[in-house]
């Protein structure tokens, strides 16, 4: 690589890509013109083939360049169809305050092909049935892992059959055995599944498998960083470019070892441009069932920790085992944390939310547009069964307190936002009830909007209670 393209994209300009772009400003991208585009291209925030002309033989040239240009030090890998494909990758900094992190890394559940079929049935039901609302996002989970344990290449086709049959989720094929991994993708090419793994011992087989198929593969050399260097380059000159590292996943006393595998690895693809390295990694937090004999609930406890640390620490893609709520669920809202826009406070559409069947006289209240903030007083609304109507306004995302301090809720923001959304429309009093956090402002919201301000409960589990003794108010 070059000097000129060993840098960032933190280090990139939106001048950069729009000299590469077709400068038509057409607006075919949805923005208004070619710089706006590529703006939001180097910030992350929209793809180089959302530009339509580029996508043409005219321009072709010039596509090309602007990959290259762009391609981060660790490369994107997909698997899975164009309806459930996933994409693993594509870092490209260390850490999510230089710059957000692309590509949730999928989380995988597995399937032992020595369970019997009305097992098997019911984990893929499971799996494919897993879903938790948070602040207004369905967290899912991402993808099968069909493993090898009888080593019968018939019973592996088998359970391959019967998760195409009965999920849509992509697929993780996972065994060491080529015979074993070649009757798996002979029910399934079509879904484009991870192979899990090349390795030392069966480089030549699999490579040819890989190269036929043309699946991706996960190149496998626990705790031997030398040797997965040696199997990239080895695959590489074979022409293979579709690959997961898997540096190994070290449990229990070792978890030092597996932090330091997985560090390593990115530092020296980031900092280094080592393409060697520039690859996805994969973890494997279902490895602590292979240790020594614990109870269930502590291997379930000891995978949901080493799973959180893999997130954190560079994983693009996990295997796990356990499907019980309270190992899943702290990687799915961790995941989504950690993949959120730091730039961006995670919110949700100002405007009127009508709860039950208010009429006429029912409360109005007001809150902010920080998701976790809005979901929240919904959930206590509805908890209290409340008929009301809920003005949500527009502080950029953030929460009440924060937008009072940063002056992004003021008095004369609530009155523009009565105005824009008619609330004297939508009641026959002039009544409005603001956040206890927001107490500070009654003053000067009556004196702007001529609405009298009652003040609410700083936390909103108090508004049941609140409507209850207090509505309707005194007209005194």
């Amino acid at each position: 690589m070059t000097d000129e393209h060993r840098k960032s994209i933190r280090e990139i300009s939106p001048i950069d890509v729009y000299k590469l772009l077709p400068r038509t400003n057409c607006a075919a991208c949805g923005e208004p013109n070619c710089m706006a585009f590529a703006t939001r291209v180097v910030n992350g925030e929209a793809v180089i083939e959302g530009c339509p002309p580029l996508l043409t033989k005219k321009y072709e040239k010039d596509l090309k360049k602007l990959l290259h240009l762009l391609a981060p030090p660790v490369r994107t890998i997909h698997f899975g169809t164009d309806t459930h494909r996933l994409a693993v990758g594509g870092k490209h900094v260390l850490y999510r305050h230089e710059f957000t992190y692309q590509n949730p890394p999928p989380i995988a559940i597995d399937i032992a092909d020595d369970l019997n079929d009305e097992q098997i049935n019911e984990r893929i039901s499971k799996i494919q049935d897993f879903k938790y609302t948070y602040i207004g996002r369905t967290l899912t989970l991402d993808a099968l892992a069909i493993r090898s344990v009888t080593q019968n290449p018939e019973r592996f086709q088998e359970v391959v059959r019967s998760a195409c049959r009965y999920s849509d989720l992509p697929l993780i094929l996972c065994s060491t055995n080529p015979a074993i991994i070649k009757a798996g993708i002979a029910v399934c090419s079509e879904r484009k599944p991870l192979i899990f793994a090349i390795t030392r011992d069966n480089w030549k087989e699999m490579g040819e498998i890989v190269l036929q198929s043309g699946c991706p593969i996960v190149v496998s050399a626990p705790g031997d960083l030398s040797l997965l260097r040696t199997l990239v380059r080895t695959l590489q000159e074979w022409g293979i470019e579709d690959m997961v590292l898997d540096p190994g996943t070290f449990h229990s006393e070792n978890i030092g070892k597996t932090i330091h595998l997985f560090t390593t690895i990115r530092k020296t693809a980031i900092r280094n441009f080592d393409t060697l390295f520039g690859y996805p990694l994969l973890g494997t937090p279902i490895s602590v069932w292979n240790g020594q004999e614990l109870s269930d609930n502590l291997n379930r406890w000891q995978e949901a920790y080493l799973a959180s640390m893999l997130i954190t620490r560079y994983a693009d893609i996990l295997i796990m085992h356990s499907i019980e709520g309270w190992t899943l669920l702290p990687q799915l809202i961790w995941r989504f944390g950690l993949y959120t826009d730091p730039r961006k406070p995670v919110s949700v559409d100002p405007g009127v939310r009508t709860f039950g069947n208010p009429d006429k006289n029912a409360p109005v209240l007001i809150t902010s547009n920080y998701a976790l903030t809005y979901f929240t007083v919904e959930s206590d609304i509805k908890a209290a069964k409340i008929d009301c109507y809920l003005i949500v306004i527009d502080t950029s995302g953030l929460s009440v307190e924060a937008a009072v301090a940063g002056r992004y809720l003021t008095a004369s923001k609530i009155a523009e936002s009565l105005k824009q959304f008619k609330a004297d429309s939508l009641v026959s009093h002039r009544f409005l009830i603001i956040p206890g956090l927001a107490a500070r402002l009654s003053g000067e919201t009556e004196d702007e909007t001529g609405w009298r301000v009652l003040v609410g409960p700083r936390d909103s589990s108090g508004i049941g209670q609140m409507i209850r003794e207090r509505w309707p108010p005194s007209e005194e």
